[in-house]
């Protein structure tokens, strides 16, 4: 593995919200660094890793801003971290919107293609909608007949929502009381 590695899964992880062991779990980590190298250059790689380190702390308030003005809202990164967060998802390189093409200049590779086989079926698309690849990964017969499933998501905790006339005349309850003990001294 090469220094560009860890800064890439690093990035990765970010990028798509699934966890390092998610994404070293599928076996393409170092196939998509390397898809990247191959499409848009290993100059334009680095300058993706390089902003990507550069982030504040990921404890950092900052850190989800500048990541989408820093890297998203680049001129020349934003089309290609999106392109790599679609290669995570669904194993496909999609080619780079002709904006870009026009303004950084072609790229004999930068085709849309899928990376190989295994990228389909590792797809993180078939994780978080909770189905596996049609064709692939087979449950067994008739699996495909029943819907997928789909994690419930975390409860939000509910808000107080006492009525706001309530919570005044507690207030005033208490404020009474205060002052009653108050005088009494």
């Amino acid at each position: 593995m090469s220094s560009r590695f860890e800064p890439f899964l690093g990035l990765s992880v970010e990028l798509t919200a699934f966890s390092y062991f998610d994404l070293l779990g599928t076996g393409l980590a170092e196939r998509y660094l390397a898809t990247l190298d191959t499409v848009v250059g290993s100059e334009i790689t680095d300058a993706l890793l390089a902003a990507f380190t550069a982030l504040p702390p990921p404890e950092s308030e900052a850190r989800i801003h500048a990541l989408r003005t820093t890297i998203l809202g680049n001129e020349l990164l934003g089309d290609v971290a999106r392109a790599l967060i679609k290669l995570w998802y669904s194993g496909t390189w999609f080619e780079l919107p002709s904006a870009w093409t026009e303004r950084f200049g072609p790229r004999p590779a930068n085709t849309t293609f899928v990376v190989s086989p295994d990228a389909y079926i590792e797809g993180l698309l078939w994780k978080a909608i909770g189905a596996h690849p049609a064709g692939a990964k087979g449950q067994g017969f008739g699996s495909w007949a029943f819907p997928p499933k789909i994690p419930a998501p975390a409860p939000v905790p509910k808000p107080d929502l006492t009525p706001l006339p309530l919570v005044f005349k507690e207030l005033d309850q208490r404020h009474d009381e205060i002052s009653a003990s108050t005088d009494a001294r």
